[in-house]
């Protein structure tokens, strides 16, 4: 089992430098291909779309063919999807690249965790979908900076060429290490869908949303903002992309054993007011490199330390369909990425300077906690009916 969970997480690696590594080389791209840096943007925007459109055709196709089959087929995709984005010269070629690269990414994750689930012992399952997950955390820890400092010192297409050839040895260690699995669901499709008639896995959707929106509406330009507000050189952000992966790498370790003594909505509510609050600090003294550097942290460290919480509130709120409410947190967020970089990038476009894109990113983060408190109303009034109905 070691070896498919090392597998996994190389997969997970992949996809987490294909997601997040477009942000160290964000101007280098524009510079390059001569289009604006909100424009250069979009790419992820267009990254996230292609996971919201591949999560459920993949969910649909699913039982036809092997977990195997399906797993090396998603991981093809990204060596071509991030191929052709290292050679694509047009607006339109990028964006098609980015889509394809998206398009693997929710369904990666759902299928691994399907593979687990049949080969973890018993009571070892969340401990193997930890380690499959880890793979995109140390990606930004490594990943991500190594790719900012090539594309810097030599190119932005140096960075997806490498993650095209790394995925490549993905599709190996899959074939050696994962086994021929199927997956045969005897619920019917439809049944499937009923937990979406109550409100409450609807506001952790709309949670998951908007508290990824948040960040990512200031952090999908966080090179541009270190170097234009907070006075950064380019030689150091390598070290600031790492560090900013340290605090997601941290914030997914403290989160977690949080989890003992507090429950997921009060860790997730109170993580998405800590991360308003650093967004508005980023505005007011963004300029002051300590305090930018120190927000950013705890920025990021957020937004990995919302996952665990919110992914535990969908599986409590999704009996019946517990694969489809998954798929749908993976949906939400990777929507959240592209509402994130849309707003954050229309600052710009405005006329605005780099320092306000943290001001829808704080609006978005507070939807998401709002998001997050009307659930934990409607679950309180849900809880002293059925007291007084037993009384």
């Amino acid at each position: 089992m070691k070896k498919t969970v090392f597998s996994l997480a190389l997969g997970t690696f992949g996809l987490g430098m294909a997601e997040f590594g477009i942000m160290g080389v964000l101007t280098e791209l524009a510079h390059d291909t001569g289009i604006s840096i909100p424009s250069a943007g979009n790419m992820i925007s267009f990254y996230a779309f292609g996971v919201v459109i591949g999560a459920p055709i993949m969910a649909l196709v699913s039982g036809k063919f092997s977990l195997k089959h399906i797993l090396l087929f998603l991981v093809t995709l990204c060596v071509a999807g991030n191929a052709l984005f290292t050679f694509s010269t047009s607006y339109p070629m990028l964006a098609i690249a980015r889509l394809i690269s998206g398009f693997p990414h929710g369904a990666f994750f759902g299928v691994g965790a399907i593979i687990l689930s049949k080969i973890a012992p018993p009571g070892k399952v969340t401990l193997a979908v930890a380690g499959m997950v880890s793979g995109m955390t140390v990606a930004n820890l490594i990943g991500v900076p190594l790719g900012t400092w090539l594309g810097h010192t030599y190119s932005w297409r140096y960075t997806f060429f490498l993650i095209s050839a790394f995925d490549a040895l993905v599709i190996l260690s899959v074939l050696l290490w994962v086994p021929p699995l199927s997956d045969r669901s005897e619920t019917r499709l439809a049944e499937q869908f009923h937990f979406l008639k109550k409100p409450e896995p609807w506001l952790i959707f709309a949670a998951t949303m908007f508290g990824n929106a948040g960040v990512f509406a200031w952090f999908s330009f966080v090179k541009p903002f270190m170097l234009n507000v907070s006075g950064f050189s380019e030689g150091v952000m390598t070290a600031i992309m790492m560090m900013m992966g340290l605090g997601m790498v941290l914030g997914n370790i403290v989160s977690g054993r949080l989890s003992g003594r507090f429950s997921p909505l009060r860790i997730a509510a109170t993580t998405d007011l800590v991360i308003v609050l650093s967004l508005l600090l980023l505005f007011a003294f963004g300029e002051h490199q300590g305090a930018s550097l120190a927000m950013g942290f705890i920025c990021c460290a957020g937004l990995f330390a919302l996952s665990a919480p919110l992914q535990i509130l969908l599986l409590q709120n999704a009996k019946g369909g517990e694969m489809l409410g998954a798929a749908g947190g993976q949906m939400a967020f990777n929507l959240g990425s592209a509402i994130g970089a849309y707003f954050g990038g229309m600052m710009i476009t405005l006329g605005f300077s780099w320092s306000y894109v943290t001001l829808p990113a704080a609006l978005l983060s507070f939807s998401a906690m709002s998001a997050l408190l009307i659930y934990g109303y409607l679950r309180a009034r849900r809880a002293q009916a059925n007291a007084r109905a037993l009384a």
